[in-house]
């Protein structure tokens, strides 16, 4: 398989999202930005990559926080795993949430998330009048333990 990416802006560098590590299973990909970006507490900000990418049929890109942007700064990607659509060619833009009580400045080439490449099945679809029985059936929240 491969993934193709292309930049929106040829003039504007743009850092290719990459593997930092053989055995990593996310891409870091960096934030594009002409000008500095300041997250205020509890705020929440759309980041441009200056990215598109053609995801093959039968798989998505999830976008997912980079754990130590998260541990060290309190940002992290809103709507986790954010989902990347293989009919999808628009930029890709990353949600950034700052949940720390301090500003955090996102500045051009600064790694602001990881994208992880995953199958996609498509089931068909069928409404049924019952269902199969399981140990669990309708029990919720909390039903299997602690």
């Amino acid at each position: 398989m491969i993934l193709n990416f292309k930049k929106i802006d040829k003039n504007i560098d743009t850092i290719i999202p990459k593997y930092t590590d053989i055995g990593n299973s996310g891409l870091d990909i960096c934030a594009s930005l002409s000008d500095d970006v300041e997250i205020l507490p509890n705020e929440i900000k759309l980041i441009g990559t200056n990215l598109c990418a053609e995801v093959p049929i039968g798989f998505e890109i999830q976008v997912r926080p980079r754990s130590g942007l998260a541990l060290k700064h309190g940002i992290t990607v809103l709507n986790t795993p954010g989902t990347i659509d293989s009919n999808y060619r628009g930029e890709i833009g990353i949600i950034l949430y700052n949940v720390k009580n301090e500003p955090y400045k996102v500045k051009n080439g600064d790694r602001i998330a990881q994208l992880v490449v995953s199958r996609v099945e498509h089931p068909l679809i069928s409404l049924k009048d019952e269902l199969s029985e399981t140990n669990r059936n309708e029990k919720g929240f909390g039903s299997s333990g602690v």
